[in-house]
């Protein structure tokens, strides 16, 4: 499984409109959370499992959990 690495950056387009892309910066990194730079601001995402397994790539929702929220794997 490819996992996330310090210092990169990450991106995935939105689901509704292919010109907006959501982007993440990796700080820092434990077993289950990821602390990126995304939006200005530094945030703590927890890393998800059930999607990860599915994509064979560590994966978190920045913008929580929706039917159209984005999805940034470490691809």
């Amino acid at each position: 499984m490819k996992q996330f690495e310090i210092g990169k950056t990450y991106s995935t387009r939105s689901a509704c409109n292919s010109d907006c892309i959501f982007k993440i910066t990796v700080i820092s990194r434990t077993a289950s959370t990821i602390t990126a730079f995304f939006n200005n601001k530094v945030e703590k995402y927890r890393i998800s499992k059930k999607y990860s397994e599915y994509r064979d790539a560590e994966t978190v929702l920045p913008l929580g959990s929706y039917s159209m929220a984005p999805m940034i794997s470490a691809e």
